[in-house]
């Protein structure tokens, strides 16, 4: 500044008023640069920092919907074995097959078990309530983890209708019928009859929609999974 100032001194005392002008203009275009420079450092630097926070986001969302695939895996797994049982009791009933009346017990005494996701992370409310969407800049993310959130919701619901199913016709039907600590069958006859044949296939139907459910939502976290990896992945 002291040698900018001299300059100007010595314009004004040689009395040179264009050459003087031409020195301010250009005094001030420098000014104005070096303005502009550091607007843009800063506005680069606020750039990186938001963009540092949105991939940890990118990150942090993948670890958890890594982990509900994982779990749904397992769900779809513990659903598809008793699945797999009660079609069986359920031909068993068909063919009146008394001599699997020890199996059929086994079997009923089943019933009650279910599986269950949970899914009650909501992610996308959580970011919406806490701002943290405006952080993440792909809006194909945002819609799939939008979507992603309302197949949770069918996933709870298919739940706590098994579950309902469970609590109001199944534990009524079998307790009577199978003593739980064994499967042992104290009434034979209740269990090969149309009533509870209709039991089973309700349940079945149930279990199928599960089934169906679970296997859309693992479908979505791996689109979900590509789109945020494509993100991580950016230089």
């Amino acid at each position: 500044m002291k040698i900018f100032r001299k300059i100007r001194q010595a314009f004004i005392q040689k009395g040179n008023l264009t050459k003087y002008l031409w020195y301010a203009i250009g005094e001030i275009l420098l000014v104005m640069i070096g303005i502009l420079l550091a607007l843009q450092v800063n506005t680069w630097n606020e750039n990186r920092l938001k963009r540092n926070s949105e991939l940890t986001y990118y990150s942090n969302i993948k670890n958890r919907i890594i982990d509900d695939k994982n779990l749904i895996h397992h769900q779809i797994n513990y659903n598809n074995r008793y699945t797999a049982q009660f079609n069986y009791a359920n031909d068993i009933i068909e063919i009146n097959d008394r001599t699997k009346i020890d199996t059929l017990g086994k079997i009923a005494k089943n019933l009650t078990n279910y599986s269950d996701f949970d899914g009650r992370d909501n992610i996308y409310e959580t970011m919406v309530n806490s701002g943290e969407i405006k952080l993440l800049g792909n809006y194909k993310v945002i819609e799939g983890i939008r979507d992603l959130e309302e197949r949770y919701l069918y996933i709870n619901r298919m739940e706590n209708i098994h579950y309902d199913a469970m609590m109001t016709y199944v534990i009524p039907s079998i307790y009577p019928v199978v003593k739980f600590s064994t499967g042992e069958v104290q009434k034979p006859d209740a269990l090969y009859t149309f009533e509870f044949q209709n039991l089973i296939l309700s349940l079945l139907r149930i279990m199928d929609e599960k089934d169906d459910i679970y296997n859309a939502t693992v479908t979505q976290i791996d689109m979900l999974l590509t789109l945020i990896d494509k993100e991580l992945d950016k230089p």
